[in-house]
Parts: C-alpha cells; sequence; structure tokens
C-alpha cells in the first residue's frame, strides 16, 4: 500500500461536506444554519432563564425541560464550529482527535436527551396518576439522583467509542457525507475490520433509542389506563393535553434519528441525500422546536415569558 493511500491515526485529516450546493443556493443554506442556530440557541436560553428565575416553575416537569434546554445546547453547541465552518468558511479539515472529541459529545448527548424525554415521559405519568402526590414523590432530591444515573447511563453506553475508532488506520479517502462527525460515518473510513464497530453501533441504539422507547410506550399505555379511569369527558381531555407538548418532542428526536438508523444499517449505502438532510434534521430540529412546542403548549411558561419582555 502506497504512502499517499496509507495514512497512520495520527496525521489522519478528515474533509467535511456540507449540503450539496453552489452559488446563491450555498449562501442560503449558510444563512439558513446561522438563523437556526441563533433561533435555538436564544429559545433554549430563554427557556433555562424562566425556570431560573421565577420560583413558580420550580416544578419536577419544568425541571425536566430545563434539563432537556441544557442538552440541546450542548448539541448546538458542539456542532456549530464544524457546521458553521464548513457552510460560511468552507473550513472543511478536521483532525482525527477533534473528531472523535465531537463524535463523543454529540451520541453523549443524545443519549442524555433520550433518557431525559423518558423521564418527561415518567413525570407525566407520576402528574396523572398522583396529581396530589406529584411534587411529594418527585422531589428535587430524586430529579438529582435521576439526572445523576441519566449521566452514568450515557457515559457508560458511549465511552468505549472513540476508543473504538482511536485503535484503527485509516487509508480511505477520509471525505464525510457531514459537517460533522459521527460513529457510523467515522469507521467506514478504516482501512480495517469494523465488525466490532458495527456490532457495537447497534447495541447502544438498542440499548439508548430501543430501550427508552419501550420504557415510553409503557409510560403512556400507564397513562392512557389512568385516562380512562376518569369520569369526566373534560378530566380526560385535561389531562392528556399536558402530554402533547412531551408527545411532539418524542416526535422531533426519534423519528429522523430512527429513520437515519434504519436507512444506514439496511439500506445498503441508498439514498444518500436523504441520509445527510435526516441528520441535519435529527441534530437541529429538536433543539429549535422544543422550545416553540412546550412554550405554545403551557400556558403558564408562555405567560411568563411574554412578561419578561413585556417589561
Amino acid at each position: 500500500m502506497s504512502a499517499v493511500n496509507y495514512t497512520k491515526f495520527k496525521s489522519v485529516i478528515f474533509l467535511l461536506t456540507g449540503l450539496p450546493s453552489h452559488g446563491d443556493a450555498h449562501l442560503w443554506i449558510s444563512i439558513h444554519f446561522c438563523f437556526m442556530y441563533v433561533i435555538s440557541i436564544v429559545g433554549n436560553s430563554i427557556i433555562l432563564f424562566i425556570v431560573k428565575t421565577d420560583p413558580s416553575l420550580h416544578e419536577p416537569m419544568y425541571i425536566f425541560l430545563s434539563m432537556l434546554a441544557v442538552t440541546d445546547l450542548g448539541i448546538l453547541i458542539t456542532t456549530l464550529p464544524t457546521i458553521l465552518g464548513t457552510h460560511l468558511f468552507n473550513s472543511r479539515e478536521i483532525s482525527l482527535d477533534a473528531c472523535l472529541a465531537q463524535l463523543f459529545c454529540i451520541h453523549l448527548l443524545q443519549c442524555i436527551e433520550s433518557s431525559v424525554l423518558l423521564l418527561m415521559a415518567f413525570d407525566r405519568f407520576i402528574a396523572i396518576r398522583y396529581p396530589l402526590r406529584y411534587t411529594s414523590i418527585l422531589t428535587l432530591p430524586r430529579i438529582a439522583k435521576m439526572g445523576l444515573v441519566v449521566m452514568i447511563r450515557a457515559m457508560a453506553i458511549i465511552f468505549p467509542l472513540p476508543f473504538l475508532l482511536k485503535r484503527f488506520q485509516y487509508c480511505q479517502a477520509n471525505v464525510l457525507f457531514h459537517s460533522y462527525c459521527v460513529h457510523r460515518e467515522v469507521m467506514k473510513m478504516a482501512c480495517s475490520d469494523i465488525t466490532v464497530n458495527i456490532i457495537y453501533g447497534l447495541f447502544t441504539k438498542f440499548f439508548q433509542m430501543g430501550l427508552d422507547s419501550l420504557l415510553i410506550f409503557l409510560s403512556y399505555v400507564m397513562i392512557l389506563k389512568t385516562v380512562l379511569s376518569i369520569a369526566s369527558y373534560e378530566e380526560r381531555l385535561r389531562a392528556l393535553n399536558t402530554c402533547v407538548s412531551h408527545l411532539c418532542a418524542l416526535l422531533l428526536f426519534y423519528t429522523p434519528d430512527i429513520s437515519l438508523t434504519v436507512i444506514h444499517y439496511f439500506g445498503k449505502g441508498s439514498l444518500p441525500l436523504l441520509q445527510i438532510v435526516l441528520g441535519y434534521i435529527s441534530l437541529l430540529l429538536p433543539p429549535l422546536m422544543n422550545p416553540v412546542v412546550y412554550s405554545v403548549k403551557s400556558k403558564h411558561l408562555r405567560e411568563k415569558i411574554i412578561r419578561v419582555f413585556i417589561k
């Protein structure tokens, strides 16, 4: 193998790729990415500020919402340098170490977000099943312990990924399809056997999304069982209405991620443009829309936000 085609891991440079575009189209795509980042960062920051400064929002539901906002901000901060760098400044090169650090953060934060959505489903079940004991069950110390378990679980699942990739030597073109690094793409650049990485990648997906989505489904089964036992039709609708925001957040997070996983593992490399678009949607749409969804559906939160801007 020639020295040109064979690259030692210490000197590996990956080339990031933005959305395929030319001329004015490239400029408009860059502007849209900037707009999405600004709106997303401002929106999630406002949620955190309102919840932190207003004692009436120091309830389990809004604490979990704050955890979701922090996770979304982490994803935005992690991906911002390479996505905007690629589209605005055509800065495409990224070293192996920087790439591994970014993919570790992305996968860690996505795993945390999945777990937070599970906690929010549990929160809705407790609020509907035990409304009078809601705040006594979900106390601040218990919520803190839940958050700690979420962090430990995510670290345990994602921690091996960079080391599984670091052991490889890379002899491919090293051109990634996205303007950020993820495990499923980087491993394809290796000139070694990647069977272990494929198996572990599937394990992380099933253990993260599979287990969390199953527990969320069971939570909503119990929620529906509780709601159907309520005699008043109006009370049933009111109880279900408290779950709408969470259901929207679930769809925003799981739909593109599951679609991307299915296409990647079972699509045999087909629909590359769809994979690229779904990749951006899975990363950037939840941080953009979650603050909007919760602000629109939560009257109490919406009033607090309006009051801050009217002052």
